[in-house]
């Protein structure tokens, strides 16, 4: 295949759709396939530079695949991402076949009218790179992607994988450990008032789950927990629950410790095929307790995962609680999680749905 995944912008201190492409060439790699992976740092060396940069190492690109990661703030600092389109039309020139991989897909139309304008201009953009490319890869299903056109044959859906590597250790399936030492996992919390309100969220579940269980330990990790370990610590005071701040952890550390624990809680936004943190979670065999949205669908719903509408925090925290006092329930919700993992979100099971994707065309 020698296909080649090109990145724009690094995104710190974390860069999950970097981590996708490195994850996605290994996978690849295993099947005999080989996917290259270039990066336009067009934040480092200003566009100019860039695209001259770029128009003569594409030189030798004329009829290979380039898969486009689209982030809007991975191709602009204002999310204003007109240089994804001057990228894009640079490589049509240079006789690539284009496939645009949408991490992005959608944005909420907030108050302000620098914000609406700043949405439409992403969905204008979104288009305008469909109708160039030869093939669409969203990682949430087609039919939740409100700017596509009504019969969008160049789209598919390939959900994203975990941040980490693929382990050949065997997870352990069995509930009972799991409930004897019961811990909730917190993988990232945003910034700012969205992140006030997720620090809510989480204290009124955990709460509620403590009050049916004589111990219980709440982990933190990830973007924005350490930021947030403060107000975390203040709304779960006195409620009897061990709380333990990791900040950020490497990939492999991250994938020992959803190993140990018993059930995650996702408050971070909803969840869906793109959220690689609830991702993290189904792929070590984990129940999610969270919230579902627009982009909540298949296959994010064949794992074992409880899903409530944004901002019910009675249907969270009971079902938290009901997770963690009913061994059946858990066991039979793990067991989900590991076949919709085996089934979809495993990095082999992505290349093989990627190879499919870009064979049919």
């Amino acid at each position: 295949m020698a296909a080649i995944a090109l990145l724009g912008r690094l995104d710190r201190p974390t860069d999950g759709v970097r981590d996708y492409c490195a994850l996605l060439s290994d996978a690849l790699a295993r099947r005999g396939e080989r996917l290259d992976v270039a990066e336009l740092r067009w934040e480092v060396q200003g566009w100019p530079k860039a695209l001259r940069r770029l128009w003569r190492d594409s030189r030798a690109w004329a009829g290979r695949w380039v898969l486009f990661q689209y982030t809007a703030l991975m191709w602009s600092r204002r999310g204003f991402p007109l240089g994804a389109l001057a990228v894009l039309w640079l490589l049509r020139l240079r006789g690539a076949k284009l496939c645009v991989v949408f991490h992005d897909v959608t944005n909420e139309f907030r108050s302000g009218l620098v914000q609406r304008i700043r949405v439409g201009f992403q969905y204008w953009t979104m288009r305008t790179a469909y109708r160039w490319a030869s093939l669409c890869v969203l990682t949430v299903p087609v039919k939740q992607v409100p700017w596509l056109p009504r019969n969008a044959g160049k789209a598919v859906a390939i959900p994203v994988g975990a941040n980490f590597p693929e382990t050949e250790r065997p997870i352990d399936t069995s509930s009972v450990p799991q409930l004897a030492a019961p811990v909730v996992a917190v993988f990232g919390i945003t910034y700012g008032t969205q992140g006030r309100e997720e620090i809510k969220d989480i204290g009124y579940a955990v709460k509620h789950a403590k009050s049916k269980l004589a111990h219980l330990r709440l982990v933190a990790f990830g973007r924005g927990s350490v930021e947030a370990e403060s107000a975390l610590r203040e709304e779960l005071e006195g409620a009897g629950v061990e709380v333990m701040v990791l900040g950020l952890l490497p990939a492999e550390q991250i994938r020992e410790l959803l190993a140990e624990v018993g059930v995650m809680l996702c408050v971070r936004g909803e969840v869906s095929s793109r959220r690689g943190s609830a991702i993290a979670g189904i792929v070590c065999g984990l129940p999610v307790v969270g919230y579902r949205g627009a982009e909540t669908g298949f296959p994010i719903t064949e794992a074992g995962v409880l899903l409530f509408e944004k901002r019910d925090r009675e249907g969270l925290a009971e079902a938290l609680g009901r997770i963690l006092t009913d061994p059946e329930l858990y066991g039979e919700l793990r067991q989900r999680s590991l076949r919709a993992a085996r089934e979809h979100f495993s990095w082999d099971a992505i290349a093989a749905q990627t190879l499919n994707a870009l064979a049919d065309r």
